[in-house]
């Protein structure tokens, strides 16, 4: 049972219920996704770099003989199953089973996202940027923005869909940095909304924290990532069961069971669209 209704059963309960504040996942408008997938493992195929030649006159021209490789993502399945006793439904007035979808979302909208977190720390990302860039262990800064950005540009990452990932302590290190928050520098009205949308070409995404995890934290120090996402970027995120509830009654157990259900896995395609960015906190 979602730990009882024993304490919403009373005579008179707020049928508006309010739900725990849960982030509901947010990175997956933002990468490579292949939906429909059948089987275990999907394959996302990289092509590799060509290089012109200099042509000679009544000769025979020369293949480039550019490489094909493959990232592989590995799909699990996932649940976020809850009952509802059919007694306890009786004595409150609002329906758990539809608050509940809310609550079932946002758990499986969070595993997706520790899936496309996951998948962009476990690879060897080609750049990285240091805690003591723009100060000795600093927060996020412009110093570290303005790195990543280099970085990416030296490897030829595409200007079009950079994602900054970041947590929200970080976004506070950033509003902390006249550089990025004063009008004298840029359009931004980040001390007026309190966020920072883009800056240096990065679409900011910043994540709370997580039950499943979140972004990695090695003591005060938080990982973020400067990376190329979108439709062509170097994250593949593969779906096979798209994520969909569903609600059966089970007589043993005279109760309802909602369940949310999800099928998926996460690769980096091209360590070279990944910028690791250290923090302290």
């Amino acid at each position: 049972m979602s730990k009882s209704l024993t304490d919403a059963a009373i005579n008179s309960f707020d049928a508006m219920v309010k739900h725990a504040y849960q982030a509901e996942g947010v990175l997956r408008r933002h990468m490579r996704v292949k939906t429909g997938v059948v089987g275990s493992t999907h394959r996302f195929t990289k092509m590799g770099r060509g290089l012109a030649t200099p042509r000679v006159p009544q000769t025979d021209v020369s293949p480039m003989n550019v490489g094909y490789t493959n990232a592989t993502a590995t799909l699990a399945d996932w649940n976020a199953p809850e009952y509802t006793d059919i007694f306890d439904k009786q004595k409150v007035n609002f329906d758990e089973q539809r608050q509940l979808a809310t609550t079932i979302a946002g758990a499986i909208g969070r595993r997706e996202d520790q899936i496309i977190i996951d998948a962009i720390d476990a690879a060897s990302a080609t750049s990285s940027v240091s805690t003591d860039i723009g100060g000795t262990g600093t927060n996020l800064n412009t110093a570290k923005c303005r790195d990543a950005k280099k970085d990416l540009d030296a490897l030829a990452a595409p200007q079009r869909d950079r994602k900054l990932i970041v947590h929200a302590n970080n976004l506070f290190g950033l509003l902390g940095d006249t550089t990025a928050t004063s009008a004298d520098f840029n359009t931004i009205r980040a001390l007026v909304d309190g966020q920072i949308n883009t800056w240096l070409g990065f679409e900011v995404v910043v994540l709370p924290n997580y039950d499943e995890g979140g972004l990695p934290l090695s003591g005060s120090v938080r990982t973020g990532y400067a990376v190329h996402a979108g439709p062509m970027g170097g994250i593949g995120h593969a779906v096979g069961l798209d994520f969909r509830t569903e609600v059966n009654y089970v007589p043993e157990k005279t109760s309802w069971l909602s369940n949310g259900l999800f099928s998926g896995g996460a690769v980096s395609i091209d360590a070279d669209s990944i910028s690791d960015i250290s923090m302290t906190e």
